[in-house]
């Protein structure tokens, strides 16, 4: 079989360097920020808030000549033989411009040539959904599976297309819009409050203990505390959105949206107290969240992965969360993982 990145080279070779705080900070991020797939989870000013000594981080950029064309963020594990992207983060692997197939090989390649020099063994490559990036493009994931890499498994996400006509309400199941008609119609003190930033941090210190609550019912930790969300919000002061659905004062429910880039806003944590079930706050809080994303411009809701943590299988899809969020209108997106063994 022809090699196709030997056989037609590239004028300028790419190159793969290991990131260092001091000199490349502020490029990864203004790269972050240009790109064609990147989020807020691929910046260092995001990655800064794990306390250090958390990972082993060690983040790679990659050069053409001079010109920077891709960042990969990630750090090892198992003594340094398995490399993971993400590490602390939702969404991992390459972020890169709008590049042909010949750049994505040589990127491939000089990662490839980079993971050898330093003895790792193993590699897992998390990218976001497609809905991430405006292009319809996946030369990188062509490279990748070129040069042997292997679908690990495959998480089922899904999503709210908000670039139709009209209100997102409009696209609700029947049985959705008359929940959240009945019960606004029905209980004139059900409000919902949204924060703004000078009352982020208040509202997430409401918010927590509901949140701590609903995890607790399936023997399971947040992934963040509370101190990690604070410190993310002074890291990352735009990066939060929190709605609390409230009777009179009292909080019963909210969502905590992560907006992830400009396309995409994602609804991180989606709790409420179940006692207060019978005013259907979720349903609520999906109104409000779709109509206030859709207004802000965003493309997409992510209402995040479906599957059945219970089960051995981690691709087991958990159906009656699916069936709930198809209430909804939205579809099934997948979050993938790549794996390659470099063991001699």
């Amino acid at each position: 079989m022809t090699d196709i990145a030997s056989s037609h080279p590239s004028p300028n070779a790419v190159r793969a360097v290991r990131y260092v705080p001091s000199e490349h900070e502020a490029m990864w991020d203004e790269f972050i920020a240009s790109s064609m797939n990147g989020t807020v989870f691929h910046s260092q000013r995001f990655l800064r808030y794990h306390p250090e000594g958390r990972f082993d981080l060690h983040h790679v950029l990659f050069f053409e000549g001079n010109r920077l064309i891709a960042v990969l963020p990630g750090g090892l594990r198992n003594a340094g033989r398995t490399f993971e992207s993400p590490l602390g983060a939702s969404y991992g692997s390459f972020v890169t411009e709008d590049i042909s197939a010949q750049t994505a090989l040589d990127i491939v390649a000089a990662f490839e040539e980079y993971v050898r020099s330093i003895g790792i063994e193993e590699v897992y490559l998390t990218s976001a959904p497609v809905i991430y990036q405006p292009l319809l493009t996946q030369n990188l994931d062509f490279g990748l599976l070129y040069r042997g890499y292997a679908y690990q498994r495959h998480y089922i996400s899904h999503a709210i297309d908000l670039r139709h006509q009209g209100a997102p309400f409009d696209r609700f199941q029947s049985v959705a819009r008359k929940h959240i008609r009945r019960v606004t119609r029905e209980n004139p003190t059900v409000w919902i409050d949204e924060s703004q930033p000078e009352s982020l941090r208040e509202m997430l210190v409401e918010f927590y203990p509901i949140l701590l609550e609903n995890k607790a019912k399936y023997n399971v930790k947040p992934t963040h505390s509370l101190d990690e969300l604070l410190l993310l919000n002074d890291l990352v002061p735009d990066f939060m959105k929190l709605f609390l659905v409230r009777v009179g004062e009292e909080p019963i429910a909210g969502s905590l949206l992560f907006l992830a880039n400009d396309r995409v806003a994602l609804i991180f944590y989606h709790m409420l107290r179940y006692a207060f079930d019978d005013y259907k706050p979720i349903y609520l809080l999906m109104d409000r969240v779709t109509r206030w994303s859709k207004e802000e411009g965003y493309h997409f809701v992510d209402i995040g992965v479906s599957q059945d943590t219970s089960d051995e299988n981690p691709m087991t899809p958990a159906l009656s969360l699916i069936h709930f969020k198809e209430k909804f209108d939205s579809r099934g997106v997948l979050r993938s993982t790549l794996h390659k063994s470099y063991r001699p």
